[in-house]
């Protein structure tokens, strides 16, 4: 269980969100570039575990949608844009967030983890689970315009076959679907059959977030448990229960879930609105989580840290 709202609450009504893996472009982080703050932090992630991510993000190649580099790139990425949000002086907010991977971005950023305990984990776990399943075995797929159940009846309805589960409730009508390869590439007829919209494979190599993470799983609690948590200095919702958690054991206990159960994250932004949080602010490259929490919450201001100007913008609204 979480622990109370009032435990936290203070008097900055805003709320921070991490992105994931999916995010991730060439050139991304290009209308921050001249931020000194951003580009010392990627220099720093360099000089941590010897690769060099700004190079990736600006030259042509597709290094950055391979598991093991683009989970320590999203999470460099999301802690130099906080970093830049903190040069800002706007306080710590209410609550943090983080879509997946960007759940230990969020970990992160509230002093949970340092910034290279941060980045050591990141690594674990994207090489247990690229390790998890053979090469090709997996794959996800987003299906666009059906209900969350009939998407989740599916799913059971082809269990017999293989591996088939919706693993990221990302807003209403978009849910993404993982499993074996060949069950999830069967199963988009059905699923357009259904009345999807769209019914597509993604470019990722890792089924995440479904029971073939279950060894990857068992293996990352074994490196959690070696490594030194502090309690969040602001609540940090995570992914398994779409709840904060006051006890650094629940923390551990709910990054290592997260690898094989669903990204609550339509709960996650349902619970932020319970809360009459007014400004979701997503530090990080691109725009998809602030895409989907304003399809889940249309009554609250959006803000994507993407350039200066959308600073100016955050500062204007919460001061």
């Amino acid at each position: 269980m979480g622990f109370g709202f009032d435990a936290f609450i203070n008097m900055n009504d805003f709320i921070v969100t991490f992105p994931g893996q999916g995010s991730q472009s060439i050139g991304m982080m290009d209308n921050l570039k001249d931020v000194p703050v951003i580009k010392s932090t990627f220099n720093e992630a360099s000089e941590l575990i010897g690769v060099d991510f700004w190079d990736m993000i600006n030259s042509d190649n597709n290094l950055i949608n391979q598991t093991i580099n683009t989970q320590p790139l999203m999470l460099t990425a999301g802690i130099a844009t906080w970093r830049y949000l903190q040069e800002g002086e706007i306080g710590s907010p209410s609550f943090t967030a983080g879509h997946s991977l960007g759940e230990f971005t969020a970990l992160v950023a509230s002093n949970s983890l340092s910034f290279e305990e941060g980045l050591k984990i990141v690594l674990k776990r994207a090489e247990l689970m690229q390790n998890a399943v053979s090469e090709n075995e997996g794959a996800m797929a987003a299906i666009l315009g059906l209900d969350d159940q009939l998407v989740i009846q599916i799913c059971e309805e082809n269990k017999g076959i293989g591996t088939l589960e919706a693993v990221n409730f990302n807003s209403p009508g978009q849910v993404v679907i993982a499993g074996n390869r060949s069950v999830v590439e069967d199963s988009l007829v059905q699923f357009k059959s259904a009345g999807a919209k769209r019914a597509l494979l993604l470019p990722v190599s890792v089924p995440s977030h479904c029971k073939l993470m279950e060894p990857a799983s068992l293996a990352f609690k074994e490196y959690l448990d070696n490594v030194t948590f502090e309690l969040p200095s602001f609540p940090v919702i995570q992914n398994y229960e779409a709840l904060f958690y006051n006890n650094i054991n629940q923390i551990k206990q709910a990054l290592v879930l997260q690898l094989c159960n669903p990204v609550k994250w339509t709960q996650t932004i349902r619970f932020l609105g319970s809360k009459n949080i007014n400004i979701y602010v997503e530090s990080g490259p691109g725009k998809v989580l602030t895409g989907l929490n304003r399809r889940i919450n249309k009554e609250v201001k959006h803000i994507a840290i993407d350039s200066k100007e959308s600073i100016k913008q955050l500062l204007s609204e919460i001061s």
